[in-house]
Parts: C-alpha cells; structure tokens; sequence
C-alpha cells in the first residue's frame, strides 16, 4: 500500500479511537510477567562514557520554549560531546532515580512518556566532532553512554535518504527517533502508534527548547526514505521503527556522498520480555506511510506549504485578547531546572490561574518548531474551569489575533472529566488544552505520512505546554480521550477535526512522584 492511499490511515486512525463502548469492550488486562524492559541494551558493545558535568544553559527557560530554532540555522554551530550530552540527557535522558520497598527501581525521564514505558530511542550520526569521533551510536539512558554501531561517516546515507534536505546536507550530527512498539504495546495495544509520535514529541519539545537555550542550530526533518534510516540503524523493522530526524548543528561545507555499500548490521540486544505480542496494525500504517525511494520524499516535500496550512476559522464569537506574563516576571530559571523538576501531576487544586499564565502557554505552543513540513495543522481549543478574567466555558485558539474566542459558556468540569477517559485530573484542572487538526488536509496533502506529522505537531505542542507549565510553577499531565466525544463537544465549531493530544494543566496539590 502507498503513502497516497490516505485509506491506511483513515482505516488506523478509525479503528483505534476510544469510546465508552469500546472501553466496556475490551478484554485487555496487563500481564505483568511479560511487562517489557525500559531499555534497549547492546550488552557486546562498549559503552562510551557522557559526560555527566554539564554547564548550565545560558538563557532563561521561557524564552528557550518559545524560540524557533530555525532562526538560528545559517549559523555555522558544531556542537562538541558536552553539548550533545546535554542534549541528550534533557531530551531522553534520566534525571531521577528512586528505590521503592522491595528493592524495585523507578527511573525518571527528561519528557513525559504514556504510562511511564519510554518506547523512544535515540541514535546519534555523526561526522568528527570535538570529543566524539565519527560513526553511528545509541544512546543508552541506563548508563548514559553511547554505544557505537557503525564506525565511520554515514552522514552522506542521510542526506541521500532525506533527497539532499539542506540542513540534513550541512550538519555535523543528526539524531534520529525510534519507537520500539512492544515497549508501549504492553499496555495500550494498537493505539501505541499515537504514542509513538505523542512521546516522540514530548521529547522534542524538549531537545529544540535545549537547543535554542545552547545557541544550536537544530531542525525537524520527517521526509526521509525509511528502509534506508532503519537499515543504517540496524533495527528490527517488524519491532522498532524510525520516527523522526534531526539536524543539529552547521557546518559550510556539505557531507561526502555515502559508501557504495553499506553492510548489514544486527547488533545482539538484550529481550525485552520472555514473549511478546504483535498488533499488526501498527506495522500496517507505518508500512502504508513509508516512503520508498528519494525520489518519493523530494515529491512529499514539494507538497509542504509555504505558511500555515491551516488557519482557525474567523471568530465570529466574544473575543478575551491574551497578555502572556512579563519574561523578567515569568521565570529566571534555566531550562535545565525545569526540566530537572518535571512530573506529571496526580491531583489539582482547585486554584485559579492568572489570565498572564493561560496566555504564556499558548503563546508557547503557536511558536512551533523549524521542520521541513511546516504544516501548522494544530489548532487548539479549550476548557477553562479557573482562569482569572475568563468565564468558565468552551474557547478555540486564534494566535493570529492574540485572544481567545469563547464558544460556549457554562460549568463543564463534569463534561472535561469525561472526556478524558471519566478521570478526575480533567476535571479538577484550571484549563484543559485539545490539540486538534482537519485530519483529512492533512492527510491529502501528506499522504498516510500526514497522520505521522498531525500526531507529531500536537504532541510537540503539547511538550511545550508541558515545560511552559513547569516555568512558570503549575502542573501538567498528557491524557488520553474519547475521541469523537471531543469532536462533539467542541462542534459546530470543531466539526470534522480530530483531537490528536490532550494535556490538563493547575496547581499540582502536593508534590507526587514523577511519571
């Protein structure tokens, strides 16, 4: 099945969305004798000691969220092995580690991640670079190392993958994203390949704020021939998966052109569980949305738009122009502070937010990120149920006009807990955030890949959200939904969108552990 037969992911996206039917449907229970490992373990490789001393960002944490990288990628940047450590590390790294009773052993991520299961992997590609030589690594959170496996220059493979994409072209390193499906699987069945991209972003949304605060180049690249990453990588394609690329770094002069024959490779990994289950639905779309050949990607690409592809409709309802807070106000903190106290909160207050809040948060979220799509397909609506100046009530996002326009007034504290699956975190939050898009533009103009990048976009919106919150003091949790439920809620005005990410945010009511 092709990329342009939009069919695969209809069929996907149809099949996987929750309602209160198929929720009282399932049969599905954890079985926890074969819950999978949180790490991919080359246990035959060396590991390549990081260095765990990291200076500290040099700008202050908001300003880091908000800023576009892609204004900085003329700037001829190699980042050394410090810097990509602290990449690393704040994207996909550990930054919490604690002992229950019994001796069990929880570790902490840098980004939020569905049910704590962290199916998202990161390789590094690289020429020579100040403390790290040149060849093709992953990079292991358990001991925060990289563990080469390919010796050498492949960037040129990259740049024929991706059909000459100039950052791809002109940078010293390119991180590339996978998801392991089992790991995520385990719990949520089919419905893991949202997750792929929902975590895939959170991470993101991590590592471009790390960038900016570091004054590293760094774009999104999601065009790409995906046999050709994937082998490079050496993966399991019936397993794990690339999901997404990044260009870090500048350099003038452009990679060499790749080997004539790169040789397989098939590294032995550590089992993940004593068995595991396939959902072959997942494999299905992402086969459907593959791209076969550079030829293939160059056309995918001419098919982006130059602005925003899609632009919410006028309002035509009661306007509350926003004011984001004062960024001497806001937080001082790094990006790096932030991020090291990061938790998904368990209860809210019933506290009100400052109206100054509310807008710095969206404000966050329409600064999107440097990619070679730039489809903006995302647009954002709410519940607000304690913002100071707002009533309580439905409200859509207009970033163009800087206000928030009010749909429908009323008390829907009870409508916002059950939306998210009858939970009380929605419920008792000060503004609950829906991601949503036209999926059917994206899709035609995309292809199936469109499903990747709608998912993608709103995950990293909703990563900034996440990070916005936890500068200016409040609390954040990613939650899942009735999907048409949503839809429902939100129409007239959202009729036929989809809601791709959720993301509750209030005063947490205690400090709980992190998830």
């Amino acid at each position: 099945m092709s990329n342009g037969d939009i069919e695969a992911a209809w069929t996907y996206h149809n099949s996987t969305k929750h309602s209160v039917a198929s929720i009282r449907a399932t049969r599905h229970s954890l079985d926890w004798e074969i819950k999978p490992q949180p790490f991919k373990v080359y246990p035959d490789l060396e590991p390549l000691a990081l260095p765990r001393e990291l200076p500290p960002a040099r700008v202050a944490a908001l300003t880091a969220i908000a800023q576009e990288t892609g204004a900085t990628r003329e700037t001829d940047v190699v980042p050394d092995l410090v810097s990509l450590s602290r990449l690393l590390h704040f994207s996909a790294g550990i930054i919490q580690r604690k002992v229950y009773p019994g001796g069990e052993e929880m570790y902490f991520r840098a980004a939020a991640c569905t049910g704590a299961l962290y199916h998202i992997d990161v390789y590094v590609i690289c020429g020579d670079l100040p403390g790290l030589s040149a060849g093709v690594y992953h990079f292991g959170p358990h001991n925060f190392a990289l563990h080469e496996l390919r010796t050498g220059d492949y960037r040129g493979s990259i740049v024929q993958a991706t059909a000459s994409e100039p950052a791809i072209q002109h940078a010293p390193a390119i991180l590339a994203c996978t998801s392991t499906y089992w790991r995520n699987s385990w719990k949520y069945q089919a419905r893991a390949y949202r997750h792929c991209f929902w975590d895939c972003g959170t991470i993101l949304a991590n590592l471009f704020a790390v960038a900016a605060a570091d004054g590293v180049p760094a774009r999104l690249v999601c065009g790409f021939v995906d046999g050709a990453i994937n082998s490079l990588l050496g993966l399991d394609t019936a397993r794990e998966a690339t999901l997404a690329l990044v260009a870090l770094g500048r350099v003038p002069q452009a990679a060499s052109p790749p080997p004539p024959e790169i040789p397989a490779i098939s590294h032995r990994t550590l089992p993940l569980s004593p068995r595991e289950v396939d959902y072959p639905a997942i494999r299905q779309v992402h086969a459907a949305s593959s791209l076969l050949a550079p030829e293939e990607v160059q056309a995918w690409r001419a098919a982006r738009p130059s602005h925003r592809a899609v632009v919410t409709a006028p309002p035509s309802g009661r306007l509350f122009p926003l004011r984001p807070v004062e960024k001497d106000a806001s937080s001082s903190d790094s990006i790096d502070n932030v991020i090291r106290r990061r938790g998904s909160s368990r209860r809210f207050s019933l506290e009100t937010l400052q109206l100054g809040q509310l807008a710095t948060l969206l404000e966050r979220t329409a600064c999107g990120v440097d990619s070679d799509f730039a489809s903006w397909f995302k647009e954002v609506y709410l519940i607000v149920q304690a913002v100071e100046g707002l009533p309580t009530g439905s409200y859509v996002y207009h970033p163009e006009d800087e206000a928030v326009e009010l749909l429908k007034e009323g008390d829907f504290r009870r409508q916002a807990g059950f939306l998210g699956l009858g939970q009380d975190l929605p419920a008792e939050a000060a503004v609950n955030f829906y991601f949503m898009c036209d999926l059917a533009a994206a899709l035609t103009r995309f292809g199936n890949r469109g499903y990747r990048l709608a998912q993608l976009e709103a995950a990293i919106g909703g990563g900034k959200v996440y990070l916005a919150a936890y500068a200016l003091g409040l609390g954040a949790t990613g939650l899942t939904f009735f999907d048409d439920d949503v839809t429902e809620f939100f129409s007239p005005h959202a009729a036929g969108k989809s809601v791709m990410f959720l993301v509750a945010v209030g005063h947490p009511r205690r400090t709980l552990p992190l998830a």
